[in-house]
């Protein structure tokens, strides 16, 4: 009998239907959990072990080690999280991944988990079409946890029986003859499995899946487990291969970190294999060796056991491995040091609902990217140096460039990330941060604008007066005033926003008022016949240009706060 490709099909139908399940669910949990889960994230500190209880949950939630580690590149990339503290949730994603081990062993072997998923999708699915967000994204995580197991049902029902047709996996049981060779081989079949399906819980259903139904043997697919943590650190070096130095060496430590583990466990394989074989004819169940359907539960004491006991061998060595990682992956300088923007990566099990948070730090450094961008103006007004002078000229008008270019790059991110389902919360956040974006790059046009009007004053040798300078200064003091109370509160958030958006009031009276009064002034002067008339214009023009970054810093202010915006 020959194996077809509608059989091909079939198979790789019930795999993608674990798959999307997997995703459903991990989409479903992060939408439930909501800000907790950024609480989670924001609140890590350098505490190695608390990384590693952090790593473990995440994972266990998202049921995908692949999506945390490039879900944690992203984030040292993006400055969230030190190199220290990634290597501590690293460890803990290892650990968690083998929740998936467990949950299919005792739910999708022991127990017909298939059988009552059709009656959880019929209570799951009127759930989707409550108001409440969080009834939908209950009824999202229910949803996928069926579609999961009715995958996973559909995989081992559409999978022909080793026994009926030996001859269709001849070449698979024919590897299984070279001894520790034979290991070897099924360490790289893991490798490439985990690398084609983007998840180590894909792979490691698929393995005990071979395993419960006699393709394979207990031996041969501890081996492919360990395949799998090699497997899955190619998904955060192909995350950080656009990142900075940071995200690189993140994904090299997690590389580091489980090659490592492979090599010890390589050389004891033989050992523990025998050793968990004998734990569990000790507590009363048949061996793996001789019963196909006790394979599941030893691999799944081994994928635990291994991980847990590499974590425990090296968490003391965090810093060594730190150390090593710098070693190998030196800085080149600055640029190379500079965040930079990371679209999360994570193939198919995409972070949508955390993304929110990766969004929000990239747009607080958008809006420091505009402060420090405006506070060339006031450097340019004292600069006497033409060659100097010519030097933040140029400075500002690339600085322009790239508040064009990322403002077009976050706004893309952002309706790439809006375009998931997201919670009403989070589809508000993104909506915001694009007003937020909006007016950055209108702060950056119009400090493009007062930089190409000093250099048109600068050729027409006209000079601001003594008093026209003392005047400047108080109104970048002032409008650097309303920058860093946008700071803060588009770092804070809403509640703590509409508790200080008076502040932002305040100071944008003061920048109008003060307006104002030059306005007045200088027109008086023209009305006199001053001397400056020239020198007049500009300052007016500069005053004018400041006053109207004061308005896009309130409309910023106004929409961390969640107040009159449309």
């Amino acid at each position: 009998m020959s194996f077809s490709f509608f059989q091909f099909l079939t198979i790789f139908g019930a795999l993608s239907l674990f798959l999307f399940g997997m995703k459903v669910m991990s989409e479903g949990i992060q939408k439930l959990a909501g800000d907790k889960m950024r609480s989670i994230l924001s609140a890590m500190t350098s505490n190695r072990f608390f990384g590693v209880i952090t790593g473990f949950l995440i994972t266990t939630l998202v049921q995908s080690s692949s999506a945390s580690t490039v879900m944690v590149v992203s984030f040292v990339n993006a400055g969230l999280l030190n190199l220290v503290q990634s290597v501590g949730v690293i460890m803990g994603a290892n650990i968690g991944t083998t929740t998936t081990a467990w949950l299919i062993s005792f739910l999708g072997f022991k127990l017909n988990i298939s059988a009552i998923s059709l009656p959880i999708i019929g209570i799951a699915f009127p759930m989707l079409y409550f108001s409440r967000d969080r009834l939908t994204s209950l009824g999202e995580t229910l949803l996928g946890f069926a579609l999961l197991f009715l995958g996973l049902g559909l995989l081992q029902s559409s999978i022909p029986d080793l026994g009926e047709n030996p001859q269709m996996f001849e070449a698979l049981q024919n590897l299984t003859d070279y001894g520790f060779g034979s290991v070897l081989i099924f360490l790289g079949i893991g490798t490439l499995l985990t690398i084609v399906l983007q998840s180590s819980s894909a792979t490691m259903a698929l393995t005990l899946v071979m395993c419960n139904n006699g393709w394979i043997g207990f031996e041969h697919g501890a081996a492919i487990v360990l395949g799998e943590n090699i497997g899955t650190t190619i998904t955060a070096n192909l995350a950080a291969l656009v990142g900075n130095v940071h995200a690189k060496r993140t994904a090299m430590a997690h590389t580091l970190f489980n090659i490592f583990g492979v090599l010890w466990m390589l050389v004891a394989f033989n050992y523990v294999i025998n050793g968990i074989e004998g734990y569990m004819v000790d507590i009363g169940l048949d061996s793996p060796f001789d019963n196909p359907t006790m394979v599941p539960i030893g691999l799944s004491i081994f994928h635990t056991a291994f991980n847990i006991t590499n974590t425990l061998l090296l968490i003391g060595f965090i810093k060594t491995i730190v150390y090593s990682v710098e070693k190998l992956i030196p800085s080149k300088g600055k640029t190379d040091e500079r965040h930079q923007l990371e679209y999360f990566g994570g193939g198919f099990l995409h972070m949508s609902e955390l993304s929110v948070l990766q969004a929000k730090r990239e747009t607080l450094r958008y809006c420091d990217l505009g402060q420090r961008m405006f506070n060339f103006i006031p450097e340019m007004i004292y600069q006497t140096d033409k060659k100097k002078f010519s030097k933040l000229l140029a400075r500002v008008s690339k600085y322009e460039e790239i508040t064009d270019r990322v403002e077009v790059e976050i706004t893309t991110f952002l309706i790439k990330v809006s375009r998931k389902q997201l919670s009403t919360n989070a589809s508000e956040q993104l909506r915001r941060m694009r007003i937020v974006c909006s007016e950055i790059e209108k702060i950056g046009d119009i400090c493009f604008k007062m930089a190409t009007l000093l250099d048109k004053k600068k050729g027409e040798k006209a000079y601001f007066t003594p008093k026209q300078r003392e005047a400047l200064d108080k109104m970048f003091a002032l409008v650097n005033d309303a920058f860093d109370i946008m700071m803060l509160n588009v770092e804070r958030g809403e509640v703590f926003a509409r508790t200080n958006i008076n502040k932002a009031y305040v100071t944008e009276k003061r920048i109008n008022e003060f307006r104002d009064n030059v306005s007045i002034e200088v027109i008086d002067d023209l009305e006199k016949g001053g001397a400056h008339v020239k020198s007049g214009f500009y300052y007016n023009k500069m005053i004018s240009s400041c006053e109207k970054v004061g308005d896009s810093l309130l409309n910023i202010n106004e929409a961390a706060a969640g107040v009159n915006i449309e």
